[in-house]
Order: structure tokens, then sequence, then C-alpha cells
């Protein structure tokens, strides 16, 4: 298996897929010329041409819209949003148009189309580019939404992804682009709606996704010092969750913790911990705790920043408040 950073992995799941089907295309602000803003799409306009590789205008709602149209009529497109801060700007279009359209039209017109680019804080870039998006696009029926903690499971994620006949939500992190990690070689998919377990464990089971399980990885570490053995549950689809190996594994460590970047108020985290609530009370010996970003905007500073965010020490104190160790 080839090492490889993030970014490279999902631009290499572009590519192949790019290659397996024509239909296939990529759309978005500066994904050609300039290979995106995070180079994900590098090298993809020399060897598709400008007709499969498009750059667009400063205009959410437009490509959005136009991307739409073009999976009404059977293309396969792939949008890139420079953040998902800005999709907000394309939300009608996302959510009255992309998520609907199957259901008003009677089940006429698939809307096979992938929405992606990159979710959360980056360093430094403060309240209005470091949203987390996941509570609020999973709300909403007729969306699948994604979030990749790892190289391999962000190419074979994409892939299946781009193969959906339905619009999917898929959030990477900016500041996981860069992380390293072996990716199976050829034409590996993940499921859609299929977890893993990341780490396997008896004490506690930590759910987390995206960049929080990298958090997560490391507060398993600090745990295994104090005899606490944590199960690392990586959902990877976030809507639908994989509910059946979430059952699994707190039949076995009968304990949860909860770990998402996004705020703690009507975060995603709040309905994992419902849905345990729900189908495995009777197998809980503790409360499920939760670790969520503070209820602030996020600030400039970067010392204000870390205390915002979830951290490992955080982590470490719920997972030891639910195995009554703290």
């Amino acid at each position: 298996m080839a090492v490889m950073e993030m970014k490279e992995a999902i631009n290499q799941a572009l590519k192949e897929e790019m290659i397996r089907d024509e239909k296939v295309f990529i759309l978005g602000e500066e994904v050609a010329e300039y290979n995106g803003a995070y180079k994900v799409t590098k090298g993809l306009l020399d060897h598709f041409g400008p007709k499969r590789v498009i750059d667009t205008p400063i205009s959410e709602t437009g490509f959005t819209g136009l991307a739409v149209g073009a999976a009404m009529m059977g293309l396969r497109p792939v949008v890139e949003f420079m953040s998902f801060n800005f999709s907000f700007v394309a939300f009608d279009q996302i959510i009255s148009n992309a998520a609907k359209m199957y259901y008003m039209s009677g089940g006429l017109f698939n809307i096979p189309m992938v929405m992606r680019g990159p979710n959360g804080a980056g360093p430094r870039v403060s309240s209005q580019h470091s949203h987390n998006v996941e509570s609020l696009y999973a709300h909403f029926p007729g969306l699948r939404v994604m979030s990749p903690s790892n190289p391999a499971d962000a190419k074979g994620m994409l892939k299946s992804a781009i193969r959906c006949n339905d619009p999917v939500i898929f959030l990477e992190n900016e500041l996981a682009y860069s992380l390293k990690g072996e990716v199976p070689d050829g034409d590996n998919l993940v499921p859609i709606g299929k977890g893993d377990i990341k780490r396997e464990g008896t004490d506690v089971t930590i759910i987390a996704w995206s960049r929080m399980m990298s958090l997560a990885k490391a507060a398993a570490e600090e745990l295994a010092k104090e005899g606490i053995h944590a199960e690392l549950l990586d959902p990877r689809t976030l809507k639908p969750l994989d509910m059946p190996l979430i059952a699994a594994s707190v039949k076995k460590t009968n304990r949860v913790v909860v770990v998402e970047e996004g705020h703690y108020f009507c975060g995603l985290g709040s309905q994992v911990a419902e849905s345990i609530y729900r189908d495995l009370f009777d197998y809980l010996d503790a409360p499920i705790q939760r670790i969520a970003q503070g209820e602030n905007p996020m600030p400039y500073a970067a010392n204000l920043e870390a205390a915002t965010l979830p951290s490992v020490e955080k982590i470490v104190m719920a997972a030891k408040q639910a195995a009554y160790r703290a």
C-alpha cells in the first residue's frame, strides 16, 4: 500500500472515478487553473481538460444550481466548496432542490451529486470560517452526510459517494489534509452507512469522526497508561448512522463518550446520544459524556481558540467520568 496525504487520496479518488465514468465532472472556485484552494484537484485540469474540470465565478448559488440541473440530466457533478462555510450561500439550492428533487418529482429525477470541501476550524480563521455543518445538513431528509478521518477512508468513501444516486455532503477538514496514512491499491470502496472500529477496547466507547478521531486516538493512548482501555468507533457516514456497529460496541463497553468539533447545543453528538439512549439504555452503566465546541463564536486568539475546541485532555477527562475513574 502507498502512503499518502489525505488530499492526495481524495485527488486519487476523483481521478479514478473520472477515468471510470465520463459523466463525472468537477466544478467550483479555483478547482482548475489554481488546482483547488488546498490543491485537492491538482493535475486534474491537465488530465481531463476544461470541459470536465470547470472554474466557476464566485457564485455558490449559481454553480450549485447548475450542478443540480446537470445531475437531473444524468451527469455526476462533484461540487467543491472552497470552504463549507460558503455553502450557506447555496443553502436553498442544496436543501430545496438537491435534497428534495427525487421526492418532489415522484422519483423521476435522481440527483447523483457530491458536494465536498473543508469543514470545521482552520488555524486562526475565526468565527466566519470555522463552522461545522454536519448537524445542519444531516437534519434534512434526502441528503447523505459523510466525513472521513484518514486517507484510506477518504478515498474509499468518496468513490462510493460519487457512485451514489443521491446527493452526498462530503465533509473534509482543512487541518487534516496533510494527514498521512496507508491507502490500499485498487478500487477499494467504503460502503455508505458503514462505520469502523479504529481501536479495540473494553472499558469505554469513544465515538468520533473526522479530525476528532486523531484526538481520540491520542486520548486512548493516555487512558491506556491508567488501565482504561477505550474502544474507538468512527461512524464515517454520519447519516445514515451505523447503529448495528454502535450497538455492538455499547453492549461490550457499557460506557460512551461522543466527541464532535461542532457546537454542543443541537450538535450531531446529541443525535448519536439520543439514539443510544432510545435503543440501548439497558446496556449503559453510566450517563453518556459529550465533548464539543464551546457555545461561542470561534475566537481569533490561539489560546482562546484552543479553549473553545475539543482537546485530548477534555476527552480523557470525559472517559474517566464515564468509567467512574475521575
